[in-house]
């Protein structure tokens, strides 16, 4: 009987020993699912796909080059890897390879990136909702997919150099990206690699790519600026005041846009948000002559909801920074008299009210008393 009780005892503390191994291998296993199904070795490939110069022809007249260079390839994410070609031409298991069903460049490239989801479905469901796969599905074949920015056989990590990315979006953005690199945003990142500063997927997203074609890009807006500007330690370091964002919120314009968030974000509001007046890509300096919100450019702005606005209207305050008895004398002490006034009135009628109700107790006590 103490012989069986130590072989349990033995047997289970194996069981345990086993279990702890595999859960700390399984721990320290990628995320990713590791090279599977390569039941062709990547040199059966290379030995003809190495060639130079081979091409394919579409029925469109035109043609694919299908010629891969192997350090190219290894030398990928994918390759460093370990993964096979046919894990993602899962199509071809021998020769001769069987016809391609596309009849132009892109409908193939359109029908293989849908591949990429077998291992990034994270990223791929992403996708689902970006204004490219909206542009895909309403017909928009030239829509970006996942090879266009990752690319095929060399596809590699992030670039450290966060300028990339833009360069990247330019390849089909390029008037964006012109006024992009001229403005305050894109000037300090493309000539001094400043890593403060948004590029375009800060503001629209990576993989969930968002855009002006929703509504609720625009609406929540504010809010993609305010990750910077009201944050006092990013903005501490230009000399940048954080009361833009929160002066803007208490305004007019930005309590509005605040109850429409709130109460309909999915409703569009006419009421202006950072980039109406700002710009949307071609952000300036307030110092700069183009900037739109200079006092020499600042009247053209504001007729663009308020037409009929007067040279002098934009004199009026914005209330985009805090008044201070230097600056602006005559809206700082105007302010102090209402934060002054408006207390006081309500104060004195909170205590006249409870003064009466206080009278009216009084006197039915009394009424009792006799």
């Amino acid at each position: 009987m103490m012989i069986l009780k130590r072989f349990i005892a033995l047997a289970l503390f194996i069981g345990l020993a086993v279990t702890v191994v595999d859960v700390t291998v399984a721990a320290a296993e990628p995320s990713q699912p590791a090279p599977t199904d390569q039941s062709v070795d990547n040199q059966a490939c290379l030995a003809c796909h190495a060639a130079p110069g081979q091409t394919t022809e579409f029925p469109s007249g035109e043609s694919l080059y299908i010629t891969i260079d192997p350090d190219v390839f290894y030398e990928s994410v994918h390759g460093k890897a370990g993964y096979a070609c046919v894990q993602c031409h899962t199509d071809i298991t021998g020769y001769p390879h069987p016809p391609i069903s596309a009849t132009t460049r892109r409908e193939y490239v359109v029908d293989r990136y849908k591949l990429c989801a077998k291992c990034h479905a994270d990223k791929y469901d992403l996708t689902q909702d970006s204004v490219h796969q909206k542009a895909l599905e309403a017909g928009d074949l030239e829509a970006a997919v996942c090879t266009d920015c990752h690319g095929v056989h060399n596809v590699d990590l992030p670039d450290d150099r966060r300028a990339a990315t833009t360069h990247m979006c330019q390849r089909c953005h390029s008037e964006i990206y012109e006024l992009y690199r001229h403005s305050a945003h894109g000037a300090a990142l493309e000539e001094e690699n400043n890593p403060d500063v948004p590029t375009c997927t800060d503001c629209h997203g990576v993989h969930n790519v968002e855009g002006p074609t929703d509504s609720q890009f625009h609406l929540f807006s504010p809010q993609l600026c305010a990750k910077c500007h009201a944050d006092p330690e990013l903005m501490g370091r230009y000399g940048i005041s954080t009361d833009v964002f929160d002066t803007y919120v208490a305004d007019f314009h930005g309590t509005t846009v605040t109850l429409f968030e709130e109460l309909a974000p999915d409703q569009e509001t006419n009421k202006p948000v950072c980039i109406d007046c700002h710009g949307v890509h071609d952000m300036r300096w307030v110092d700069d002559p183009e900037s739109a919100v200079i006092k020499e450019n600042l009247l053209t702005t504001c007729q663009k909801c308020h037409p009929d606005a007067s040279s002098d209207f934009p004199d009026s305050w914005l209330g985009h920074y805090r008044p201070s008895r230097e600056q602006w004398p005559l809206v700082y002490y105007v302010d102090l008299f209402y934060k002054i006034l408006i207390p006081a009135v309500i104060g004195a009628m909170v205590v006249y009210n409870f003064t009466d109700i206080f009278r009216l107790v009084s006197d039915v006590l009394r009424g009792r008393r006799k």
